[in-house]
């Protein structure tokens, strides 16, 4: 009966890495990204709030803020240069990419997401982040009279020039005209790594793109929560049961 107690005693002291804590404060293995989150005091304009605690160099947030990164060798003004208030949101979804330390819940092997993810030379990216509702409607406002001739940015275009132009035929147009909707925005233009949320910045259950580092990262608390695998007081009701049945037992 000893014994039975002491595995009681062992999932009560394992709970909280039951609660995902693996999935807090992590990088990704992606191209750019350092391998522990750590302070970067020098970090560039738009990627300053994870000054703190980040996933990127300062450099890395240099190149995020170019039209044309030597990052991924990627063009933004593939059709033309982007509103200034577009050419922001674009920034600030980089610096989130590159430097949050928050989306550990989301991270997914690349080999597991088709061949051409897998050539991307990453061995891993996010799938699904809930982006608040707010980051998705003025993403999408602020890029409506910038132009695009593609909805996914992550594949399809033509590199024969060794960077990425618009592919054949393909016709550069509206935003609106690629991404009816801001959900459509948010979860097309890098499939699907953004999920578009119906919750509301600081509800605590989406993640914001860009916050003001003054008010603290509200992306640490929604990380947590995305990486319980149950609610504590499911965790709490079961191990209860456990001990209960023990106690029948003995």
């Amino acid at each position: 009966m000893a014994r039975w107690w002491q595995l009681l005693l062992g999932l009560w002291t394992v709970m909280p890495t039951w609660a995902g804590d693996e999935l807090l404060n992590v990088c990704m293995n992606a191209k750019h990204h350092k391998r522990k989150p750590s302070p970067e005091d020098k970090l560039y304009d738009e990627c300053i709030p994870w000054k703190d605690n980040a996933c990127c160099t300062a450099e890395t947030s240099w190149e995020a803020h170019l039209d044309v990164s030597s990052l991924y060798n990627f063009s933004r003004i593939h059709c033309g240069l982007l509103m200034p208030g577009c050419q922001k949101h674009f920034i600030q979804a980089t610096c989130f990419y590159e430097c949050s330390p928050n989306l550990g819940p989301w991270i997914r092997p690349v080999t597991r997401l088709g061949p051409e993810a897998a050539r991307s030379g990453q061995g891993q990216r996010v799938v699904d982040v809930p982006l608040c509702r707010e980051d998705c409607e003025e993403w999408w406002e602020d890029c409506r009279w910038s132009y695009t001739c593609k909805s996914n940015w992550h594949s399809g275009w033509d590199w024969s020039r060794g960077k990425n132009r618009c592919p054949a035929k393909a016709r550069c147009l509206p935003f609106p005209h690629y991404f009816p909707t801001p959900a459509d925005l948010c979860e097309k233009i890098w499939s699907n790594s953004f999920k578009a949320s119906p919750e509301r910045q600081r509800s605590g259950r989406c993640l914001q793109k860009w916050f003001q580092p003054a008010q603290g990262n509200p992306n640490v608390a929604v990380a947590r929560l995305f990486a319980n695998p149950a609610p504590s007081w499911e965790l709490s009701y079961t191990l209860t049961a456990f001990s209960l049945f023990l106690s029948i037992l003995s």
